[in-house]
């Protein structure tokens, strides 16, 4: 439920800032620069919001990160000067890095043998989230962005409250050494480094729903409004399916499904590689959806396994900023190629999900994605 507010909450807004910001008077270049500060305080500071999720509690920095999120979204709906707006992209941003990571830790650390499922629902939720917020906004706005500004303020606000009553209290699994020596911990984990440097490869392709696909549906149709079609295709697949596929594969070994998953996601794109039109375009988007479908509750159910429960938290941090990372770099790269031709940009996203296949079960083979057992004392 948290996540499914969450999105909703987001989701009903940030689509629809640009515009408004524009309607402000913003030129292009200062509406890049709101809505990449908002990106770049998320994604840059999921390392710090992992570390107070374990320094702190997870339930602290959920707490911390709705109500900042909370602030964020009212400054929005109040302010039309460029500093108040800048200041609502950061505190936005900086509270998706608090409650991001912290939840993700919850999660793995209270759901126990069933966390593979436990993340399952987490994504169909979140899916559900993502699928209302945009339409409840839509309808906002036939009265006010500020309307849209204040309801989106006011699920973080009861979301704060709700889950201060709700969520029980556990003491912070993290305690004595120093910040940076637990950050020094995870990134000489060289598993777990090249774990996140080959499974970064699913946020490269999934965000093509938001860059390459759009472009070739738009391409192959002429109408900009096709694109919701591929979000209502990759949610409502989602909906039906996410629980169902995670039932019958939690028990298999996670390398070899997690790199069937990759390599899904990268097949998909022989569709509008070889072919034009709409069709080749929603087999894309389907396949996306079916491998992130396979691989993603699993990858949160290894993630923990790195290391000791008390640095879950930063590992997820650490696995996000690297992710996000990843997929800045990977977008420009699709970008640039997609001046080639988009059949250029399909192939490349194709070589991206078979390669970071190979990856996933070439670490599997190698036993790096087996945690280590404990030495017996005899």
């Amino acid at each position: 439920m948290n996540q499914f507010a969450v999105n909703t909450g987001f989701y009903l807004l940030i689509p629809y800032l640009a515009a408004h910001l524009g309607g402000l008077g913003m030129s292009a270049a200062v509406i890049g620069v709101v809505l990449g500060v908002r990106t770049l305080s998320q994604q840059g500071l999921f390392l710090v919001g992992g570390t107070v999720s374990d320094r702190l509690g997870p339930r602290t920095a959920i707490l911390a990160g709705c109500a900042l999120r909370a602030v964020g979204f009212g400054l929005f709906a109040i302010g039309e000067s460029f500093a108040v707006v800048l200041a609502a992209s950061v505190l936005s941003g900086l509270a998706g890095a608090l409650f991001n990571p912290a939840v993700r830790a919850y999660i793995a650390l209270e759901a126990g043998e069933a966390r593979a499922e436990a993340f399952a629902r987490f994504n169909v939720y979140a899916q559900a989230g993502a699928l209302c917020g945009p339409v409840l906004g839509s309808v906002l706005l036939l009265w006010d962005f500020r309307v849209s500004a204040v309801v989106a303020a006011g699920i973080f606000a009861v979301l704060t409250v709700a889950q201060a009553v709700v969520l029980p209290k556990r003491p912070a699994a993290r305690r004595g050494g120093t910040i940076l020596g637990d950050w020094r911990e995870c990134l000489a984990n060289r598993r777990f480094v090249a774990f996140t440097c080959v499974l970064s490869g699913i946020f490269v392709l999934q965000n093509q729903l938001y860059l390459l696909l759009p472009i070739q549906a738009q391409e192959a149709t002429g109408n900009a409004s096709v694109v919701a079609a591929l979000f209502i295709v990759s949610t409502v697949a989602t909906l039906l399916f996410q629980v169902r596929i995670t039932r019958l594969l939690k028990n298999r070994e996670r390398g070899p499904v997690i790199a069937a998953g990759l390599a899904v996601m990268g097949a998909g794109f022989v569709a509008p590689a070889l072919w034009s039109g709409l069709v080749p375009v929603l087999v894309a988007t389907l396949a996306l959806a079916a491998g992130v479908m396979i691989a993603h509750p699993l990858v949160y159910d290894l993630i923990p396994s790195f290391g000791p429960d008390s640095l879950a938290g930063t590992h997820f941090g650490v696995f996000y900023l690297g992710s996000g990372l990843a997929a800045a770099l990977g977008n420009a790269a699709i970008g640039w190629v997609i001046g080639f031709g988009d059949r250029f940009a399909s192939l490349l996203c194709v070589v991206v999900g078979l390669a970071c296949a190979a990856g996933v079960f070439w670490l599997h083979r190698r036993g790096a994605l087996t945690p280590p057992q404990p030495e017996v004392v005899r």
